[in-house]
């Protein structure tokens, strides 16, 4: 009869994890996004703030595409961030940058670092930022948010540089 009760429950334990990890990914979309910061010339090394960058969210379409409502949203964090060199020189490399840290406001809501790279390696055109798993809920419902970039030269930068970012959110839902 134990062997039969703690089959039992073994079985139940497995449907309840499977049907609960099946229906999270019903009820969970992506939003990308891609931005482009410009590292202008001449900056001096150190510590520097690029251009803040407003990204117009358009949430209500976005939720009304993916069949939900922005009261039902529950948890959205950044799931990836790529940075990539846009210009197509050869010699366009992330070597001028030492350190990079981007941070997401929204208008009401507190500055909150989303992603950084304490050490930038040398001779790569393309960075995979790491991500602070940051509840971005509320930034994401706004009509608009703004990217912020904090950054450490290691190089004067001669000529503006383009480089593009390429964002991915995942965004999870309520089904009630």
């Amino acid at each position: 009869m134990k062997k039969l009760f703690a089959a039992v429950m073994l079985l139940f334990v497995f449907v309840a994890t499977t049907s609960c990890d099946t229906i999270d990914d019903l009820l969970t979309f992506y939003i990308n996004e891609e931005e482009t910061i410009v590292v202008e010339s001449n900056f001096p090394v150190g510590l520097v703030a690029f251009a803040p960058i407003t990204v117009p969210t358009n949430s209500e379409e976005t939720f009304k595409n993916n069949k939900t409502r922005a009261e039902l949203v529950k948890d959205v964090t950044l799931n990836k961030l790529t940075l990539t060199i846009a210009d197509t020189a050869k010699s366009a490399d992330f070597d001028f940058l030492k350190s990079i840290e981007i941070f997401i406001e929204a208008e009401g809501l507190d500055k909150v670092r989303i992603a950084y790279l304490e050490e930038v390696p040398l001779d790569v055109k393309t960075l995979n930022m790491n991500l602070t798993n940051a509840k971005l809920d509320e930034y994401i419902k706004k009509d608009t948010y703004t990217l912020r970039t904090a950054a450490v030269l290691r190089n004067t930068v001669v000529k503006d540089v383009n480089v593009n970012a390429a964002m991915r959110f995942k965004v999870t839902a309520d089904p009630i």
